[in-house]
């Protein structure tokens, strides 16, 4: 079984990041507002900028917690597909971990 981390973007600019083990079904659910209390409950519609499998739950959700200590600056680079960027600004503290 596979894990899934992802980056939405919301429609106010803002950007969420989670884990799933079903990417298509949390994505809809997203989609539809299926969880009222979720961040992006107020913030649709979302579009999916980034996703990256994992073998293992744990994996996923280090990985989340990692991008969620990032800056914006360094979101944006992940959700281009700039890893040149990524890791700059990871060199230059720009967006590390706190």
């Amino acid at each position: 079984m596979a894990f899934w981390v992802y980056m939405l973007q919301c429609r106010d600019g803002s950007y969420y990041t989670g884990h799933t083990d079903d990417l298509e079904k949390r994505i809809s659910e997203h989609d539809c507002g299926a969880f009222a209390g979720c961040y992006t409950f107020t913030r649709l519609p979302v579009a999916l900028v980034f996703s990256q499998d994992f073998p293992t739950r744990d994996g996923a959700l280090t990985c989340e917690r990692q991008i969620k200590g990032w800056s914006r600056r360094k979101k944006e680079a992940l959700a281009r597909g700039d890893w040149a960027e990524v890791s700059r600004l990871a060199r230059h503290g720009a967006g590390s971990l706190r």
